[in-house]
């Protein structure tokens, strides 16, 4: 259902624009890659996010409004989130843990956040020549849905009662204190139920197009996109958006 909605938008848009806007009409393939980051965050499980790799395709459909204007909806699969290698917040260890005293256990390990998304960008596009060449500037807003997120963790570290690396000690049993061993983290976790669904946002790019035949285009993009609606759902994970960028190769006919 998630994906046949997005399908369902690009083939009345294709439906309507057809009706009104007796000009081009071009359908089209791209992929490449994205380049995706989490911003923003309030506290410490969302905060300190760098980008990692990720693939980015998809169909479009491009409706000529005059010779240099034109609209293009689309249909990709993006994939976002955002990594995190070093001294972090721990928010899952075993109960027999006690509470800690500042609120997290900290550990140096890898965490990785992936969330793959259909979205679908409805950018206005202008496009000029130059040097035998098409250049293009295209913007727009974009609406996402969430069809999964994994976060994976993988590393082996010592416990931590802070952030400056003073190690957990627990009770031997024999009336002394010893430091707790080191924890393997190595997992991956299912956490979609505890992300939004939908993700609206903006998109911006540019782009050069080489005429391959009478209708046939291939083209290289450059995007940014960035997220506007809080990535989770409870206020206690924090709050980010997604964004990216995306270098992505296309390829498109000329129907109309």
């Amino acid at each position: 259902m998630k994906t046949f909605v997005p399908l369902l938008m690009l083939i009345s848009v294709f439906y309507v624009t057809s009706r009104t806007a007796q000009a081009q009409v071009r359908l089209g393939i791209q992929g490449g890659l994205s380049i995706p980051d989490l911003t923003g965050g309030n506290n410490e499980i969302s905060q300190g996010y760098t980008s990692r790799l990720a693939p980015n395709f998809g169909i479009t459909a491009e409706f000529g409004i005059t010779n240099n204007f034109s609209i293009e909806p689309q249909v990709n699969f993006d994939g976002q989130g955002g990594q995190r290698n070093g001294m972090q917040p721990v928010t899952d260890l075993p109960p027999q843990f006690p509470s800690p005293p500042s609120g997290y256990y900290y550990a140096n390990f890898k965490n990785v956040s992936i969330l793959n998304y259909i979205e679908v960008p409805v950018l206005a596009k202008y496009t000029f020549g130059f040097a035998g060449f098409g250049l293009q500037v295209n913007a727009g807003p974009f609406v996402g849905f969430l069809l999964n997120a994994t976060e994976k963790t993988s590393g082996i570290s010592s416990i931590y009662i802070d952030k400056n690396g003073t190690p957990l000690v627990m009770p031997d049993g024999n009336g002394g204190y010893v430091q707790v061993p080191p924890q393997s983290f190595d997992a991956s976790s299912d956490v979609t139920s505890s992300l939004h669904t939908l993700n609206f946002g903006l998109a911006g790019g540019v782009g050069i197009i080489l005429p391959l035949s009478a209708r046939t285009d291939i083209s290289l993009d450059v995007r940014g996109l960035y997220g506007l609606t809080n990535v989770q759902k409870y206020a206690q994970d924090g709050t980010s958006q997604t964004g990216n960028l995306i270098v992505s190769l296309g390829f498109s006919y000329e129907l109309l």
